[in-house]
């Protein structure tokens, strides 16, 4: 069963249109499908730029618990 497609309207560079146009030709796939392959990868790579919740709060425990340590090791 395939995806559900909506339709939208956007506007990008000349360059940046004509390179992804490129690219799905020379793969031999169709614009549409690189165009969601792209926007799909900067999802993901977006969401990894932060880091979880539960970790930073995991982080934030280990400064505090290891403080004194961090100081010493400062001086």
């Amino acid at each position: 069963m395939g995806m559900q497609k909506v339709k939208f309207s956007s506007q990008a560079s000349p360059e940046a249109l004509a390179a992804i146009r490129e690219i799905a030709r020379s793969e031999g796939r169709q614009f549409q499908t690189v165009v969601q392959e792209a926007m799909e990868e900067y999802i993901v790579n977006r969401s990894r730029k932060s880091p979880r919740p539960e970790v930073m709060a995991h982080f934030r425990a280990s400064v505090e618990r290891n403080r004194r340590l961090y100081e010493l090791l400062a001086e």
